[in-house]
């Protein structure tokens, strides 16, 4: 047996790396979250005006849940290109994609001004907003995950991460900031505008700092190995989507379920939440606004804390606990969200995001230890996309039309408990990866296939 190879040392570019990787990702998730807080907000009103509150929100929804189609898509593209030219290159298009598809919806023409078209227009904007954000997630941890050591890569890999709650709390905030200084008719007039058209400001700053970063050092190491193989033995290497469907379909089924508790609490306790407050529970946009803001906040200063801890204790455990808590705390949250106290509704929504951190933390480093570096941003983007069809896309939606077919919120805690329930069982069926070195698992020579010995040999610590 061979002994593990050594723990590389951490990259001196890696605080760079994690900077650029969590503004950057924190300027794609503000980009897709503002459309999510939109729909549950106003959209209804400025696309589909000649529906009733719920069913225009179930619309407004439903063109939500449509970017989720092209994020299977976008993974599979950008995974494809990442795991040949480079994670940088893909992720300063993915950035482009999205804040030009974003600026774009700041200036769409409304319903009343061009009919049917409005919605067209706005779902084929969202649809390239999920191609990019499909891309964009792989490529943002890997980086820094092949930046740095094993010891504490769940710390580091956590960071990009946090542009999920960062981007909430910005789109939010934004949001909040305008509905408290405008009126509603101005709001819906131009005010909803500005957040999108903002985007374009903030892609720039992005792609500055992107652009500064090194290529992941593991990647070009493999890169040039693959190039030494097909030199030497004159075969051509496999496409990494064949390579990771022949040798990793386990790992992807594994990232598929432990993504479905993850992805299905997320949405309802930020995005479904928005419009069940206000109006099934009747508070004030701005007051709902405000709680998602605060419980954003506290989950961005939890989620490198729960990254640290999956290097001490390993990935399962933490996110196992997450799991669970979500499950549970689902039948706690709408009770406290309809006491109708703004108090009450913070704690909902903060201590739901507490038990989503526990997944959220890990998951970056947990996916990225699970594939061979010539097919990781293929084989973590597909696992992380393809559950967001069937978890995150419907979420709202699904939830939406229990609230109407039912009056309460009984159901909807119980799809959130299932998707627990699928998510515990995914983790428990997959390996612990903590210490996993990641120059160990490469493809073998000639085939591009994974070296299933090295796959479950963690490092020495």
């Amino acid at each position: 047996m061979t002994s593990p190879a050594p723990v590389p040392a951490a990259s001196r570019s890696l605080p760079r790396v994690v900077a650029a990787s969590l503004i950057g990702t924190t300027i794609e998730w503000y980009d897709y979250f503002l459309y999510g807080t939109a729909a549950a907000l106003v959209f209804n009103k400025l696309f589909f005006p000649n529906s009733d509150p719920l069913t225009g929100t179930l619309l407004s929804f439903l063109t939500y849940a449509i970017g989720f189609a092209a994020r299977p898509v976008g993974a599979l593209v950008f995974g494809h290109f990442g795991d040949r030219v480079g994670r940088k290159k893909l992720l300063v298009l993915s950035l482009l994609l999205m804040g030009g598809s974003t600026t774009l919806i700041g200036a769409l023409p409304t319903y009343d001004s061009i009919g049917a078209a409005a919605p067209v227009l706005l779902t084929a904007l969202r649809l390239v907003q999920g191609f990019a954000l499909g891309g964009e997630w792989g490529g943002a941890v890997l980086l820094v995950s092949e930046h740095g050591d094993q010891r504490r890569r769940g710390f580091w890999a956590s960071w990009p991460q946090g542009g999920a709650p960062a981007g909430n709390l910005l789109a939010a905030g934004v949001l909040s900031l305008l509905t408290s200084v405008l009126p509603d008719d101005a709001f819906l007039s131009w005010g909803w505008r500005v957040p999108f058209l903002l985007s374009a400001v903030l892609v720039g700053v992005g792609l500055w700092i992107r652009l500064a970063v090194d290529e992941s050092p593991l990647f070009r190491q493999a890169l040039a190995a693959a190039e030494q193989r097909r030199k030497s033995e004159a075969e051509a290497e496999q496409p990494p989507l064949v390579a990771v469907l022949r040798h990793h379909w386990r790992e992807v089924l594994v990232a598929m379920g432990a993504r479905m508790a993850e992805n299905i609490s997320y949405y309802v306790m930020t995005t479904f939440v928005l419009a069940y407050a206000v109006t099934h529970a009747h508070f004030a946009k701005q007051t709902a606004l405000n709680a998602v803001l605060i419980g954003s906040a506290v989950q961005f200063a939890l989620i490198p804390l729960f990254g640290a801890l999956s290097d001490r204790v390993g990935r399962r455990p933490v996110y196992l606990v997450g799991a669970v808590g979500v499950g549970v705390w689902a039948f706690v949250f709408f009770g406290l969200v309809d006491t109708r106290s703004f108090g009450q509704l913070v704690v909902a929504v903060t201590v739901g995001l507490v038990f989503h951190s526990a997944m959220y933390a890990p998951q970056a480093a947990f996916f990225s230890e699970m594939f061979a570096t010539r097919m990781r941003y293929s084989g973590a983007s597909i696992g992380a996309q393809f559950a967001s069809v069937a978890a995150g896309a419907p979420a709202p939606l699904i939830a939406t039309a229990l609230l109407k077919d039912y009056g309460n919120a009984t159901p909807i805690a119980v799809y959130v408990a299932v998707a627990a329930a699928v998510t515990v069982l995914a983790v428990l069926c997959g390996r612990e990866t903590r210490g996993r070195d990641l120059t160990g698992v490469e493809p073998a020579a000639g085939a591009g296939a994974a070296d299933t010995t090295a796959i479950g040999t963690p490092a020495t610590t």
